[in-house]
């Protein structure tokens, strides 16, 4: 038990270790990556979906199928971290109303529903303790020539988030198509012109307008601001959950430590006693032979 106690104070150790690493990473992600999506989703919601692919909600086929990402951990001790994952993405295909295909990244999510026998489309594993935004245009990738090639017609993208050292949130959020927001026109009313090949949109926000000026057209900018946005979208899944995973690592090998020196205490509590008991057996018998002489 006191080896093991050892073995998980040092995992404590090196998980917080690689915490902070990664919390620096995320935290300087999270801004560009979440203003990225607020804007691009709101400018979804005022242009013609046709405009670009990555746009188009498709009408519902009778093959229609959607690709689930399950973005989980390599690695174990880490209490209910990956299980939550699995259980989200579980829940998600189970109640969908179309078939679905996995993509799978982490050895523990791979190992589960392969298992179990999922169609699959992809796999990559040995990229969760560092993942690097080569690895996020990888898995985009992927999910973008399946969506764009008509071998789905929806995306999803399901991770841990991480919110702090002892909270994590399961995430299930729509990659592809890219969603509009919900503009709710507060103020005045919104103003779209179109001329010489430059959009100005006006958005009604109440004390405030917002315009959008589209310099080459929309089509050219999309081609190459879209496919950044799916690839950081992703990128900064990975980094959550990466962050998500250590975070939940050192909770458990900390609530693991505590245990063992608890359980190290009553072990030596007993053994005490068992001594004790032997040590009072053996003079017993010492002044029981000494009184039959």
């Amino acid at each position: 038990m006191k080896n093991t106690q050892q073995i998980t104070k040092a995992m404590k150790m090196v998980a917080a270790s690689k915490l902070r690493r990664s919390q620096e990473r995320v935290v300087s992600a999270r801004p560009y990556a979440s203003q990225m999506q607020r804007v691009l989703r709101r400018v979804a919601s005022r242009v013609d979906p046709s405009v670009h692919p990555l746009l188009s909600i498709r009408e519902r086929r009778p093959d229609s199928r959607a690709l689930v990402i399950v973005v989980t951990a390599d690695k174990g001790l880490c209490g209910s971290f990956n299980t939550n994952v699995i259980k989200a993405a579980g829940a998600y295909v189970g109640q969908s109303k179309e078939p679905c295909v996995l993509g799978l990244v982490g050895r523990r999510g791979r190992d589960f529903f392969t298992r179990r026998h999922f169609e699959t489309m992809f796999e990559r594993i040995g990229i969760a303790d560092k993942p690097t935004f080569a690895h996020a245009e990888d898995v985009s990738g992927l999910a973008i020539d399946a969506f764009t090639g008509g071998q789905v017609d929806r995306v999803m993208l399901v991770y841990n988030e991480f919110k702090s050292v002892i909270s994590q949130r399961v995430v299930v959020d729509q990659l592809l198509p890219i969603a509009a927001a919900d503009v709710d026109g507060g103020g005045a009313a919104d103003q779209e012109t179109v001329a010489g090949g430059a959009v100005v949109e006006q958005a009604g926000l109440p004390g405030s307008q917002i315009d959008y000026l589209y310099e080459p057209l929309p089509a050219e900018i999309f081609e190459q601001l879209l496919p950044r946005y799916v690839d950081v979208q992703v990128y900064r899944a990975l980094l959550e959950s990466t962050a998500a995973f250590f975070a939940a690592q050192m909770t458990a090998m900390d609530t693991a430590t505590k245990n063992a020196a608890e359980l190290i205490g009553n072990l030596t509590l007993y053994m005490n006693k068992v001594r004790q008991a032997a040590i009072t057996r053996e003079i017993i018998e010492v002044v029981s032979g000494a009184e039959a002489l």
